[in-house]
């Protein structure tokens, strides 16, 4: 009996070895500027297998986009949190992280260049499938993937999270090669019906396949438990919301993976 329980033991301790989630720090650049970003995959898994690119809210790279990242990869997909801001620039609180983000919002060929980097970075990988990729990201990171896409990226596709839509080249949209999918709060006071209008006009004009789901009662950041519970700050957690867009975003991978 000793003997078997000390077989199971070996067995428990071997199934958990294999199915474990690597995680790594990656240091890259784009141009002169060192960056730092997080890989997650699952080494259970043989082989290639499709590249999901994250970027960050605008506090950078943190405990949430790596959970993401990690998510992603217990899902079956390699991904890699992209890093925009630089290796060791990391806001400490809301003023810093405006003041960082708002250098690539308003220089948005810098913020593509970044982001296209962290894409290199994920298809260069051995585990990655290049003929199925995605880019991911929540508020600036939704601005900043949605930028990929007007780039001209080869995607399949791109998720925005409570995202910015706005970008001063409109006409950029017709670059875009892969599915749009927004995934948008319904009283977001960051990202106005004006600017929700014209994002929509700029696909259509474009020809783009794209989608966007609105959830009610959601404003910015509804997928960040750290964004507290206050609705009327502007940016709250919204536990429906959230569960619901990851789910969304599941079903539009298994459409652009297929």
């Amino acid at each position: 009996m000793r003997y078997l329980f000390a077989l199971l033991i070996v067995f428990v301790l071997v199934v958990n070895v294999q199915a474990e989630i690597r995680t790594e720090v990656v240091e890259y650049k784009e141009g002169d500027t060192v960056l730092e970003g997080y890989l997650a995959y699952d080494d259970a898994i043989k082989g290639k297998r499709p590249g999901v690119l994250i970027v960050h809210e605008w506090m950078g790279i943190n405990q949430y986009v790596k959970r993401r990242a990690e998510q992603l990869a217990k899902l079956g997909y390699i991904a890699f949190a992209a890093d925009i801001y630089g290796k060791g620039i990391r806001p400490k609180n809301r003023d810093e992280a405006a003041a960082e983000a708002k250098k690539y919002k308003e220089n948005r060929k810098l913020m593509q260049a970044r982001v296209v980097a962290g894409l290199n970075i994920l298809k260069k990988h051995t585990l990655t499938d290049i003929s199925r990729t995605a880019a991911i990201g929540y508020c600036f990171g939704g601005t900043t993937v949605l930028e990929l896409a007007r780039s001209g990226a080869d995607v399949n596709g791109i998720v925005s999270f409570h995202g910015g839509l706005d970008t001063p080249n409109i006409n950029d949209a017709k670059n875009i090669k892969g599915k749009v999918l927004v995934l948008h709060g319904g009283d977001d006071p960051f990202v106005p019906a004006e600017q929700v209008a014209s994002f929509q006009d700029e696909m259509r004009k474009a020809g783009v396949d794209w989608n966007m789901v609105i959830y009610g009662g959601a404003v910015h950041s509804f997928t960040n438990p750290d964004s507290g519970n206050d609705n009327s700050k502007g940016a709250a957690y919204n536990e429906k919301a959230d569960k619901r867009s990851w789910e969304d975003m599941k079903q539009f991978f298994s459409e652009i993976f297929k």
